[in-house]
């Protein structure tokens, strides 16, 4: 079983052929002692380079971002002078919705993903462009019939208005199908150009209560061709195990979760369980036997406690993955507004990243 897992893995990067450029802003206020405004590029997921209102100078955030902008240092000045214009324009964004839709104080949050995809085999070229605040999907661009989606009643208003600027459609189009594409075959070009390295992560296991599943956490590995899978006497489990998604890290590492749910298996029978991370280009699996001494926990004298210190860079870092990374407002699914409602009230505008 776990041949044919690891045959699935290297299939899958062996036919991986589609690689993506996508941009993160984010704009808040009310949160102190945090930067009003956050960007950053990742390409196939990894990082490239990072930007906030405390330092707007922008930082390539790996081996081939710097290579990149030393071969052209007008790029690194372009993506300096977007930091700042997008600093203002989405700190002016927010004081808009707050003023239409009554709100006084509090946080708030507005963000923006979009970029594309691009096949290298066929050629085929997707853009995509999502907007969101406080959490909530908010408007999203149709790359079929260049019209916007609202996700929310508040939000019918700003669509009606940016479906009528055909300049700004017309911009939004030679994004996705010309500047993006030539973008990302850039950057595929520089990333492809380096040696890959591997970095091997620290493999934990944790608890939050003594009768919820036991999570083994692998985090600070590259690239992110990796499994993370429970055994039980040598054999790969299938039922009650689920597997998270692969995350970035800030340093441009990334980190998984498996879940290991025990409702009716004793502690005796523990040493029959263990969980094995196995990171493609790396010959050695990590292999974690479950054992309640090393288990992390936050619950009691029982285990091993979390040190106050790791559970608050755990914390802030879930809050810099859910806000910047995964995007709060960036849903699974469609959620279409009725143009009918009473309720528009949004006129925010933004101009596109070009």
């Amino acid at each position: 079983m776990k041949g044919l897992t690891l045959l699935l893995l290297l299939c899958h990067v062996a036919g991986a052929v589609k690689h993506d450029l996508k941009y993160f802003l984010t704009a808040s206020s009310g949160l102190p002692d945090f930067p009003e405004f956050v960007a950053f590029s990742m390409v196939d997921g990894i990082q490239g380079g990072f930007c906030d209102s405390s330092r707007k100078r922008p930082k390539p955030k790996q081996e081939w971002a710097r290579k990149l902008v030393e071969d052209d240092p007008r790029l690194l000045e372009w993506y300096a002078q977007e930091c700042v214009r997008y600093q203002h324009l989405y700190r002016a964004n927010i004081d808009i919705l707050k003023q239409q839709l009554n709100q006084t104080g509090g946080v708030h949050i507005f963000q923006r993903m979009h970029g594309c995809e691009w096949d290298d085999e066929t050629g085929e070229v997707n853009g995509f462009n999502q907007f969101g605040y406080d959490g909530e999907d908010f408007l999203a661009l149709d790359p079929k019939t260049w019209t916007w989606v609202a996700a929310k009643p508040q939000a019918v208003i700003t669509k009606h208005k940016w479906d009528r600027d055909i300049i700004y459609i017309e911009v939004n189009k030679m994004f996705n199908t010309q500047r993006c594409p030539d973008r990302l075959r850039k950057y595929v070009k520089y990333l492809k150009s380096l040696p890959q390295r591997t970095e091997r992560p620290s493999v934990s296991l944790l608890q939050n209560t003594p009768s919820s599943p036991v999570s083994c956490h692998a985090t600070g590995f590259y690239p992110d061709s990796a499994l993370m899978f429970w055994r039980k006497d040598g054999q790969e489990l299938h039922e009650d195990v689920d597997h998270g998604e692969i995350l970035p890290n800030h340093d441009g590492t990334f980190q998984m979760t498996a879940d290991l749910n025990l409702p009716s298996v004793t502690p005796e029978y523990w040493g029959r369980y263990d969980c094995v991370f196995h990171l493609s280009g790396v010959k050695d699996d990590i292999v974690t036997r479950l054992d309640k001494a090393v288990i992390r926990t936050n619950w009691g004298k029982t285990g091993i406690l979390l040190p106050a210190g790791s559970v608050v860079g755990v914390v802030v870092g879930l809050l810099l993955l859910a806000l910047f990374i995964t995007g709060l407002f960036i849903s699974k699914r469609n959620k279409n507004a009725s143009d009918s409602s009473s309720s528009d009230t949004s006129s925010v505008k933004d101009a596109a990243l070009n």
